[in-house]
């Protein structure tokens, strides 16, 4: 749906409703903070890798705020070890009145994701948000990751979200107005002994994302980088065994973070390297995290992630 204005179609300002949160600000719960809750009504969003866990939380969670929302993944079928498919997180954003698109995308493969955009701009009109949240993990040492896992790493993380930006850049540079958004850590000197390769592919997600934004800024088209403090819950912790859930926090807290940065106007908001905390005090002027804790307290010991 086209809402043509001088803002690249900005929505209308009716709501369907915020969503549960259990992180505070100052005492309020974070559903009251409008920061957190743009309205998107109008809006086409694409996430990458929505058929489970932070993937699918962030699509619901988009459609909550009135996004219309493309579930772009490989699984069109729930399995023991892979539970979730594209079209269950489809149903759930229908169940706001959204529309939903699940479409079946290997990120691997570059005729997959420009099908994928184009049937988002043909049956959706537009794409306004880019989430590329698809990843694939492997925290070994070098002599402990053979080229075929360096190379699945390399094509799901820096190449699938390069290829992402190259096809839906035309469009949101067309209406003057997108948020590109990867899921990555921000770059760094550090040696990253232990997982090599999978922050080469990682970090370069990060150059993406700032040279997508110096180039488009003037666009009004947004590039940002969003990477968690800490482990979060999701089908890869609990897979990997990455401690256990007392040192896990919720999902939610990478999507208030990601609305937050949805909130901003692209122009005046790009070529930043988010650590969700930083972006939900400085955007949102939360300071109290504590809720969002699996356990709704923080561990005694944390694990923190964000210097990977």
């Amino acid at each position: 749906m086209r809402c043509p204005n001088d803002r690249g179609g900005a929505p209308s300002r009716s709501r369907l409703g915020s969503t549960q949160n259990p992180a505070s600000l100052d005492g309020v719960m974070s559903q009251s903070n409008p920061a957190l809750h743009p309205d998107l009504h109008g809006r086409v969003a694409v996430v990458t890798g929505a058929s489970r866990g932070i993937g699918k939380a962030l699509a619901i969670r988009l459609a909550q705020e009135g996004a219309d929302v493309v579930v772009a993944s490989k699984s069109e079928e729930s399995t023991q070890k892979l539970p979730g498919s594209i079209h269950e997180t489809a149903d759930a954003i229908r169940a706001f009145g959204r529309r939903a698109l699940a479409i079946p995308t290997d990120v691997r493969d570059d005729e997959a994701i420009r099908n994928m955009i184009e049937r988002t701009v043909a049956e959706l009109g537009r794409i306004d948000i880019l989430v590329n949240n698809a990843g694939a993990i492997w925290p070994r040492p070098i002599l402990e990751t053979p080229p075929k896992r360096f190379d699945l790493m390399m094509s799901v993380n820096v190449r699938a979200s390069y290829i992402a930006c190259y096809y839906a850049l035309p469009h949101m540079v067309k209406q003057q107005w997108g948020h590109v958004l990867n899921m990555c850590p921000r770059l760094s000197l550090d040696p990253s002994p232990g997982k090599v390769a999978y922050m080469i592919s990682k970090l370069g997600m990060a150059r993406v994302a700032i040279g997508l934004a110096a180039e488009h800024q003037k666009d009004n088209v947004a590039g940002n980088a969003l990477w968690p403090r800490t482990i979060i819950e999701s089908q890869a912790s609990i897979n990997l065994k990455m401690a256990d859930r007392s040192q896990w926090r919720t999902p939610e807290i990478l999507c208030d973070a990601s609305l937050a940065i949805f909130a901003q106007e692209p122009r005046t908001s790009t070529g930043h390297q988010w650590i969700d905390e930083e972006a939900l005090t400085q955007l949102a002027g939360i300071t109290n995290f504590d809720g969002y804790w699996c356990e709704g307290k923080p561990p005694a010991n944390p694990i923190y992630i964000d210097k990977w």
